[in-house]
């Protein structure tokens, strides 16, 4: 795993970013690993400025080699794009101004790819009981859907991931040789090839749908909402997984998990409310489960928090679906 970076580097690396958004140059820096739980390493910086204003930021490194070996077995490695997040950040969210994390600058170089964004003090969603705040998150994503639609060439620049055909189906090829080397769970092998002999209609469904950029992991862990100010804030944070796809993805991954029907039904009329369509979300949610199926070998066990039966919800899901 790559070292944590001198400070002296980092305040080299801000001197340059600062001096083009035209931000007063850094005097002092202050790092510290950050408590916020990321596959990739996040430190915190409290940045002092020469003309004696302050910044408190992330900092980001997007290295494969910044992972430790359980984030490495955790990680897709088909997925990695290290200039992904950044990008998106450039490219679509700072021009939007839709309430995500400020960006002030990247680094990409050979063996070092850093990320440089404002620091959001805000709760993690998940760590949030009123549904009222879930329900804004909602909304807010329909708008962020509305507002970053666009062509082909808003997908090239932000280098984003691509929701075709050949990206669902990997995901079931993948839960199927995971299925068939976990020994000690010989009857998931049956349950994923009946889910396979069915996951066409899942991926003509899912193709049909309007495409817009979509955030790929929205779910209440990379999703912050700040409360302490005149106006609620939802700042999602962790966009390398950014794509174009069906908005409905998101969506899927905000409800995700052990609802209450009634609970689930609010957050989803709330993103109706704002605006997006929900067409297609029980196929969402069974292609999301499906990609949870195929996310990492068996050796690999979630954190304690994000342990869900993954098999059990798309077996259920494509039941509902009468598929």
């Amino acid at each position: 795993m790559a070292a944590v970076p001198e400070d002296a580097e980092l305040l080299r690396a801000l001197r340059a970013l600062l001096a083009e958004r035209g931000v007063a140059s850094p005097r002092t820096l202050r790092c510290r690993p950050s408590e916020y739980r990321t596959s990739f390493p996040l430190e915190e910086l409290e940045v002092e400025l020469e003309d004696g204003g302050e910044l408190r930021l992330a900092c980001k490194r997007l290295d494969w080699d910044g992972l430790d070996e359980r984030g490495r077995l955790a990680k897709p490695r088909f997925l990695h794009d290290p200039g992904r997040e950044p990008a998106v950040y450039a490219t679509l969210l700072e021009p939007a101004g839709l309430g995500a994390p400020r960006y002030y600058g990247s680094v990409a170089e050979p063996e070092r790819h850093w990320l440089f964004v404002e620091w959001v003090a805000g709760r993690e969603l998940y760590q949030v009981g009123e549904r009222e705040l879930w329900e804004a998150a909602a909304r807010w994503l329909a708008s962020m859907h509305a507002g970053l639609a666009g062509g082909p060439e808003r997908q090239s620049a932000a280098r984003l991931l691509d929701h075709d055909a050949r990206f669902y189906r990997r995901w079931l090829e993948r839960a199927r040789e995971f299925a068939r080397g976990d020994a000690e769970q010989a009857s998931r092998t049956s349950e994923v090839e009946w889910l396979a002999d069915r996951h066409e209609q899942v991926v003509e469904a899912l193709l049909a749908l309007p495409r817009t950029t979509i955030h790929g992991e929205f779910y209440a862990s990379n999703v912050l909402v700040v409360t302490d100010t005149a106006t609620l804030r939802v700042a999602p944070v962790d966009w390398e997984l950014a794509a174009s796809g069906p908005g409905v993805t998101d969506l899927a991954a905000l409800v995700s998990g052990g609802w209450a029907d009634a609970d689930r039904a609010a957050i989803v009329a709330a993103y109706e409310a704002g605006g997006g369509s929900t067409d297609g979300l029980d196929f969402a949610r069974l292609q999301l489960a499906i990609q949870w199926l195929g996310w990492a070998p068996p050796q690999w066990v979630p954190p304690e928090g994000q342990r869900h039966d993954w098999l059990s919800e798309a077996m259920a899901l494509a039941a509902g679906l009468g598929l």
